[in-house]
């Protein structure tokens, strides 16, 4: 959500920041609105000053003996015409709320600008492709007879799978070992998190109303949710944080669910874009001048993960045209898939700012401050395991046998175990 007053102020800086996405002229319509609500509320200061006057009369006319039934009728008709005012004023309130909640947030200054993902700028990369080119994780798994597509399908449908025996045991430990690090290493508190919220809550982080053909609807009033930085963030919606309890920080390993309802034809092979899948998710709500040291620093923990497991993987930051709707800016990393001969995402964080704050009503107080400020939020994947699973799958891969080698760091999860091999 923006700032009325920011676009009052500043109509061709907040039009060259959404030119930058792609949309020209934003403010012209939203200033119109605006202009229409505030005249219609100052018709109405000035009614509610007029019948208060003729209010006053009513009283000294019957004090005085005299018939004051015109100045009632008079006031009756006022209060009339201040109802419909009204009702016109939330109508114009409404109207610019929906078309503000409509518009992307603003970009960085150091976004670099570009159409789409070929334009988005590497920032640098991290270890040795030891495996440029091998099988896929789906090649892999079907051989090793614990990854099965054919059944899940049966029960639910295309983009499902169904996991067993060592990779089943293989993304449970993946989960595990990423909030062991996010907790016990980068400070962050572990939630157990809602899996079905309302509309006020996914309208809070920006995934509603743009976005409801993306998400999965329930019969109540509920939606599954497409990611834990949904809860995690609205933990503090509506609510005035301390400036000295922050930055707060959450972490959480939950299922997702996606329609996918714009990925048609695009990795439809394998786990990669799947309508069920699970991450381990990190929330950070910090004071607005923290924020831009903030997404550096969850960037870099998103990393160590990847580090621990010895993943190679690159880092970019995405151009204007691939930035995300509700981001300010965002870093993805990226993991080398031998698979596909190519690294692919499999994190992505990203400030907002104050974008979502303002749509939850979030903000923070200084002590001894009566002034309220929006906080800033920012998520990012700690990593997504469906993802990593499939990049250990295929970066550990043993072509002698099949098997799939244990990264060290796992070991401890999987019982000691070194190798995944199939068991006929």
């Amino acid at each position: 959500m923006h700032d009325i007053k920011y676009i009052r102020e500043n109509p061709n800086d907040f039009d060259a920041t959404m030119a930058r996405r792609g949309l020209d002229g934003m403010s012209a319509e939203i200033l119109a609105l605006d202009e229409d609500r505030r005249a219609v509320q100052t018709t109405l200061q000035e009614l509610q000053a007029k019948r208060n006057e003729e209010s006053q009369k009513v009283g000294e006319i019957k004090k005085a003996g005299g018939n004051a039934s015109d100045v009632i009728r008079l006031v009756a008709e006022m209060k009339k015409d201040m109802a419909k005012l009204e009702d016109q004023e939330r109508e114009l309130a409404f109207a610019i709320k929906v078309r503000l909640s409509e518009l992307p947030n603003i970009l960085a200054g150091d976004v670099p600008d570009g159409a789409g993902e070929d334009e988005n700028v590497e920032i640098r990369k991290w270890g040795e492709v030891k495996v440029p080119k091998g099988p896929d994780h789906a090649e892999i798994g079907e051989k090793l007879g614990m990854m099965d597509f054919e059944t899940a399908a049966k029960m639910s449908g295309s983009r499902f799978t169904l996991l067993s025996g060592g990779l089943a045991r293989m993304e449970r430990a993946i989960a595990q070992f990423f909030l062991d690090i996010h907790t016990g290493e980068h400070g962050y508190t572990e939630v157990s998190a809602p899996l079905l919220v309302r509309d006020n809550a996914l309208y809070g982080t920006g995934q509603l109303p743009k976005f409801a053909e993306d998400l999965f609807k329930c019969t109540t009033d509920h939606w599954l949710i497409p990611t834990s930085e949904v809860p995690l963030t609205n933990i503090v919606a509506e609510m005035i944080v301390d400036e000295e309890d922050l930055p707060r920080r959450y972490t959480a390993f939950t299922p997702c669910f996606r329609s996918e309802a714009g990925a048609a034809g695009k990795d439809t092979r394998g786990m990669l874009r799947q309508h069920q899948f699970y991450k381990v998710e990190m929330v950070s709500v910090t004071a607005p001048e923290d924020s831009e040291a903030e997404h550096e620093r969850m960037t870099q923990c998103a990393e160590a993960v990847l580090q621990k497991l010895e993943i190679p993987f690159r880092t970019i930051v995405l151009c204007s045209g691939d930035t995300g709707f509700g981001a300010r800016k965002t870093y993805d990393i990226e993991a080398w898939l031998p698979g596909q001969e190519t690294y692919r995402e499999i994190s992505s964080v990203s400030n907002c700012w104050d974008f979502q704050a303002r749509r939850m009503n979030a903000r923070c107080r200084a002590k001894g401050e009566k002034q309220t400020r929006f906080v800033h939020t920012l998520n990012g994947s700690g990593v997504a395991v469906g993802r990593a699973l499939i990049a250990v799958i295929e970066n550990y891969h043993d072509p002698s046998d099949g098997g799939v080698w244990v990264p060290e760091v796992l070991k401890p999860y999987m019982g000691g175990v070194g190798k995944v091999v199939t068991s006929a």
